[in-house]
């Protein structure tokens, strides 16, 4: 076994474990730094896929700003301290079902599609570099008026959570 491989499967591992760590703590703040080692399992994916600027968006994005925003939500909220998290019914049966159907599907495209994977016909070439071109001069000024109604959400937000009710 290659140290590719091994380290995909390190990587994978991590990835499944803590997603499932997410779905099935009741403790809030250990579902959201499960979820910090998902997206980071997942952007090393991305490395080992050599799609560097899905990676670096995943970082920069999801962990970035997505959990960070989650924490901020979590801790700007009152009274969350020993909350357990559940639903009203449990559809057990049903899930079981929709992910059966879902592993099936999956295991399928997967034994029609082995026999076909062979060599990449040109290697890997890096496109951060294009991308990043492309933002900062031809969709500049887009993603500075994302970045800035962001940013006016974020406060939005913060000064709604905090805002004190007058009886």
């Amino acid at each position: 076994m290659e140290t590719f491989d091994i380290v995909f499967y390190i990587f994978a591992t991590l990835t499944i474990v803590s997603a499932f760590v997410v779905v099935f703590t009741k403790n809030i703040m250990y579902a959201a730094f499960s979820l910090l080692f998902t997206f980071i399992g997942v952007a090393a994916l991305y490395v080992l896929l050599h799609a560097d600027f899905l990676a670096v968006t995943q970082i920069l994005i999801y962990v970035g700003g997505i959990l960070v925003l989650l924490l901020f939500g979590v801790m700007l909220t009152n009274n969350v301290v020993s909350v357990d998290i559940k639903t009203g019914t449990l559809n057990t049966i049903p899930a079981l079902v929709a992910a059966a159907v879902i592993v099936g599907s999956l295991a399928a495209v997967f034994y029609m599609t082995w026999s076909t994977v062979g060599e990449p016909a040109t290697a890997p070439t890096a496109t951060t570099r294009a991308i990043g071109e492309l933002l900062m001069t031809g969709y500049a000024l887009p993603f500075e008026v994302a970045s800035v109604v962001l940013l006016a959400a974020l406060i939005g937000a913060a000064l709604m959570a905090r805002r004190t009710r007058k009886p």
